[in-house]
């Protein structure tokens, strides 16, 4: 077991380098020093290479007791990883996580809760009610990009000055997530609340002697960092007397509002980035303005009003 720390820097190297967030690098890490803590107090102590089925088994048993579906699924996909990586490095002739199923996750009860529109206009409110200058104009800059586009948090943060195409009003978001960049249309009103941020960016960096290629600079000059953009929206949130907000939200807000404002699913699928349409289908026990106009035009709907208008005759 003393080549387990090696082999662990190794793989979260391999996973810095596919561009993973941070954050999730540190969750891997935290899950899998775990995993090979356990494993170094095993007795008698077992060598990687004798590391089978049984002792995996043993170990999600020990872990995931008493957890919730999603823990135990996402600590069987990072145990998978970990494995994969092990049989590249020939520690392993084969990875036993890869037969092993995860339990079956209703994704419905797992659906991050919508923002109301009373609270999304009091977020608004206590936005503009901020503070004075320069950050006034950045939260409700991000705010608008954030609901009207459904960028992720990741997604935001890497924007730079040149993503954004004025004149055809369209954001270009990379693909370090998907795998493949797109173009997203921008709201008008969000697109208003851009313009009007810009100004005040460039009157911002000047102030400071520096130069950034993001769109969205911190009090220092720098790039906002994901971590800063959920602070400062979750202040935001508090100011306005909400109930605490994630930046997910925003995401699964403007997925529904579309679809209830007739978008076309496929149209959706494309703003928001989801590899396959099954995924943005999640939403549709929420919103799904085909299925009820369909349901309106059932024929029961003209049986019944023909039978209550004979039986008040």
């Amino acid at each position: 077991m003393r080549r387990w720390d090696g082999l662990l820097d190794g793989y979260l190297e391999e996973l810095r380098a596919r561009e993973l967030a941070a954050a999730t690098v540190v969750q891997f890490q935290r899950e899998l020093d775990r995993w090979g803590s356990w494993l170094k107090h095993r007795r008698p102590r077992p060598s990687l290479e004798k590391v089978d089925s049984d002792l995996v088994i043993d170990y999600l048993r020990r872990r995931t007791r008493f957890r919730a579906k999603a823990t135990v699924s996402g600590t069987m996909s990072i145990l998978r990883g970990m494995g994969d990586y092990l049989v590249r490095q020939e520690i392993w002739q084969s990875n036993p996580l890869r037969w092993m199923r995860g339990p079956k996750l209703d994704w419905r009860t797992h659906m991050p809760r919508r923002i109301g529109s009373e609270s999304m206009v009091k977020l608004w409110e206590a936005a503009v009610a901020g503070r004075q200058g320069y950050h006034r104009w950045l939260w409700v800059a991000a705010l608008g990009l954030l609901y009207g586009t459904g960028l992720r948090r990741g997604e935001l943060e890497r924007l730079d000055l040149v993503d954004w195409n004025r004149e055809e009003g369209l954001l270009l978001v990379d693909g370090r997530k998907t795998g493949h960049e797109r173009k997203v249309p921008v709201p008008e009103i969000a697109v208003q609340c851009l313009e009007s941020y810009l100004p005040h960016r460039q009157n911002h960096l000047e102030k400071l002697g520096v130069r950034e290629e993001s769109l969205f600079v911190n009090q220092d000059g720098g790039r906002l960092k994901g971590s800063s953009i959920s602070r400062a929206v979750h202040a935001i949130a508090r100011r306005g007397k909400i109930p605490r907000i994630t930046l997910h939200q925003f995401r699964h807000t403007c997925a529904s509002d579309l679809l209830e404002g007739g978008v076309r699913l496929p149209e959706v699928q494309r703003i928001l980035g989801h590899e396959t349409i099954t995924t943005t289908m999640r939403y549709l026990h929420i919103a799904d303005p085909q299925r009820h106009e369909a349901v309106s035009r059932h024929p029961i709907n003209d049986i019944l009003k023909q039978e209550m208008i004979h039986e008040e005759r």
